[in-house]
């Protein structure tokens, strides 16, 4: 069990929920639709300094811009990488393909359909720090405007393998090929944000849900192991030069309400996901599904150095956790985990990972949020005690 002098810090996983006014304006954008850049700007910064503000309410300690100029949490690449145009529809994840009809009805929305894919036709170089940079300065300014004292502020990028696991290839032909080319040009991105004195978070769901894709679903859990560790490989030739201790990482089983029953176990997954020169790791506690995975903690310690940011809130319902559950879900991964491994409390995933698809209200969204405050603070003292 870890023991906690200190009290459980809060944090969330980046994406917060966006205006209605927000919204129409990626949508406009996301149709090719002609948008006034004075109104964008000024949309945007309204809306991230409204949602930095209502985290510091929130009594989040770790904070972020909640994506708020961002279509989607991998998507977003597309305006900022070269060799991407036009979309073609891919297949469902295979828990999804048993389930059709269900399917159909969750992954379209007003703003984006999730099953078209943006296809790569030519080389893939990084072409977005101009449009990196505006993000990170909103950032700042919001952050100035609530003069919030928050521990630490940090800022969410693509992995370059939920780049390749969420884009057609027409250019390059094989896989390593495509995945080494995205993570030398998603490393510019890293670096910049890292540059910015922020924690660099690398979304990165595929080193879960690689195993409930049509591609490896009916493959040996080797195989899906092999994956991970290709994926790794690429995701840590992209950090070089970052320091550890400035990258945590978020993975899960995909934020979507589905079926989920081919997902693949944690236990079998964390010894590959250890390998990524990271030092925090953020993965779901509160899905239905994944609860019983706390588990895996024992199994396979957390490598030394590292914090543990454990999904305690769940984002596909609308019931608000109650703090004692939220308490609950803590402290059983502080059983699990060794003597001495720090937790920070979060939520399972985003509520806003792809804009329009927000499967929570946004009041109750930060209703949840105020409840993780009020939950790491009951397990905080549970522990000490």
């Amino acid at each position: 069990m870890t023991t906690n002098d200190d009290r459980i810090r809060t944090t969330h996983i980046g994406s917060l929920p966006r205006s209605p006014e927000l919204l129409d304006l990626l949508k406009r954008r996301q149709d090719d639709e002609p948008v006034d850049d004075a109104e964008w700007d000024a949309a945007v910064a309204d809306a991230t300094r409204d949602v930095v503000s209502r985290q510091a309410e929130a009594g989040l300690d770790v904070a972020n811009n909640g994506e708020q100029s961002r279509v989607s949490f991998n998507w977003y690449v597309a305006d900022r990488l070269s060799g991407i145009e036009g979309t073609r529809e891919q297949e469902l994840w295979a828990d999804l393909q048993e389930f059709p009809d269900y399917a159909e009805e969750t992954f379209k929305t007003d703003v984006i359909d999730l099953s078209q894919h943006p296809v790569v036709t030519g080389p893939v170089e990084y072409t977005g720090r101009d449009e990196a940079e505006a993000e990170l300065a909103a950032f700042r300014d919001a952050l100035d405007a609530a003069d919030a004292d928050f521990e630490d502020t940090f800022v969410t990028a693509a992995s370059p393998s939920v780049v390749t696991a969420t884009h057609a290839d027409d250019h390059y032909g094989d896989y390593e090929e495509f995945l080494f080319a995205v993570a030398d040009a998603m490393a510019e991105e890293y670096r910049t944000v890292a540059d910015a004195g922020f924690t660099l978070q690398i979304d990165a769901p595929e080193l879960l849900t690689v195993g409930h894709t049509a591609a490896y679903a009916d493959e040996p859990l080797e195989a899906v192991k092999g994956a991970t560790r290709l994926h790794v490989r690429a995701l840590n030739e992209a950090l070089s030069g970052i320091p550890e201790e400035q990258v945590r990482l978020h993975t899960c089983w995909g934020s979507y309400e589905g079926p989920h029953h081919l997902d693949t176990d944690l236990v079998d997954m964390l010894p590959e996901i250890y390998e990524a020169d990271i030092s925090g790791l953020s993965v779901e506690q509160a899905n239905p599904r994944h609860q019983h995975e706390y588990r895996a903690f024992a199994e396979h310690p957390v490598p030394d150095g590292w914090t543990l940011i454990p999904g305690v809130v769940d984002v596909k319902t609308n019931i608000i956790d109650h703090p004692e559950t939220i308490a609950d879900r803590l402290e059983r991964v502080a059983d699990a985990v060794a003597d001495g491994t720090p937790l920070v409390a979060a939520p399972d995933c985003g509520f806003g990972t792809q804009a329009g698809i927000g499967m929570v209200d946004p009041e109750i969204a930060w209703a949840k949020l105020e409840a993780l405050d009020e939950g790491a603070a009951i397990a905080t003292e549970r522990i000490r005690d």
